[in-house]
């Protein structure tokens, strides 16, 4: 598709480019073009293999791991940066954890850095938003853990990311109810045992210490960036758009080289690990690959973005919520995520890809449907 032919036609032309114009390092180049080349790709493979149902075995999987998750952070958060919980891939005596707040430090989980939690329980939230409104799909009790998981994985994580990222999939879920009157009742409900789950938690003192240090990270957070509006909304997301347009106009034509903006670039380029291009993703792409091939490529994930949501929102109509909700998860990371980072960088895969899939009926359904849709083909053939 037309995705595909314009991520190769950039990757390779940017790996030329990179060598000849830019840095000039051929290991760099090319760990830089496999995100065009390879991992982008992946969205449409998922999208293409897997259907409705593989989504949400997928989901079951996220749902099973919520409070195991949980728990691992919550050892990481109360445990010193020593502890062998938080021992991180570096040989340095310090931890894995980042950014301390109050005495604590923000944990990884499973990840080799702390987005990765924001990143998994971000994708987590629609599945558990879901199943509450589907609740025989799945195990009740195993439900209920895991929201208890993802509710105590807000302050934990110390991430305000993750707390608007979650608020964004709630007011997904709200708006469901304007294309689905019926499913009124099963968001109340489901809000209704949220807010319950949420005070029981609140009456347990190891919640109550994570929440204080989740309230001065995000105080002290918003006051640095001048405020919530200006400094998380408006800065991060139109800012970033702002300030890479601008950069496009100091930048080489043909840019710094593939590659250069990413950790392991800078770290084979400097010796060091700093920003060499930018710390957003779109300065980051401007720096990378000049403003004709940076701009092209942030125009295709907008593109990409806008598509899918339309697709997703038309879901709506016939019952199919799980694209939408998908959605909550995946405009931002696949619009504007830093795929320069591999966690970032995987999670908006899968996402993506699992988003595409879930617009599609399931295999068995298809099979079911075979002579119903050679009908409605016919038709169209006789009608155009």
């Amino acid at each position: 598709n037309g995705y595909l032919r314009l991520s190769f036609a950039v990757g390779i032309l940017g790996f030329i480019f990179a060598l000849i114009f830019g840095h000039g390092n051929f290991w760099v180049a090319i760990y830089g073009a496999r995100i065009l080349l390879i991992q982008f790709p992946i969205i449409f493979a998922i999208g293409y293999v897997f259907d409705r149902k593989d989504v949400l075995k997928i989901g079951k999987v996220l749902v099973w791991l919520a409070l195991p998750m949980a728990l691992l952070i919550a050892m990481q958060f109360y445990s010193p940066q020593s502890a062998w919980v938080n021992k991180g891939t570096s040989t340095e005596a310090e931890g894995a954890g980042f950014g301390a707040t109050a005495d604590y430090f923000r944990p990884p989980g499973t990840f080799s850095f702390t987005n990765g939690v924001t990143l998994f329980f971000s994708l987590l939230t629609p599945f558990v938003v879901y199943f509450w409104l589907h609740a025989k799909k799945i195990n009740k009790l195993v439900l209920i853990a895991a929201t208890l998981g993802l509710i105590a994985s807000i302050p934990l994580s110390i991430s305000r990311g993750l707390f608007f990222q979650i608020i964004i999939t709630l007011i997904f879920a709200l708006l469901i109810i304007s294309k689905n009157p019926k499913f009124f009742s099963r968001i109340a409900l489901a809000g209704i045992g949220i807010v319950i789950l949420f005070t029981f938690l609140s009456g347990e003192s190891f919640f109550k210490t994570a929440t204080d240090a989740f309230t001065e990270r995000f105080e002290v957070a918003n006051e640095g960036e001048g405020g919530l509006v200006k400094g998380v909304l408006i800065d991060r997301f139109l800012g970033g758009m702002g300030k890479a347009l601008v950069n496009s106009l100091d930048n080489s034509l043909f840019g710094m080289g593939i590659g250069m903006g990413t950790n392991v670039g800078a770290i084979l380029l400097s010796g060091s690990l700093v920003f060499l291009v930018d710390e957003g993703e779109w300065g980051r792409l401007i720096g990378e690959l000049g403003p004709l091939l940076g701009l092209a490529i942030i125009l295709m994930r907008l593109l990409l973005t806008f598509k899918m949501a339309r697709a997703a929102y038309s879901q709506l109509s016939t019952g199919n919520i799980l694209p939408w909700l998908l959605l909550s998860a995946t405009i931002i990371p696949l619009a504007q995520g830093q795929w320069a980072q591999p966690t970032s960088l995987g999670f908006s895969v899968l996402a993506g890809g699992l988003l595409m899939a879930s617009l599609k009926e399931d295999n068995s359904d298809k099979v079911n449907s075979q002579t119903h849709r050679e009908a409605k083909l016919h038709a169209h053939h006789t009608y155009s």
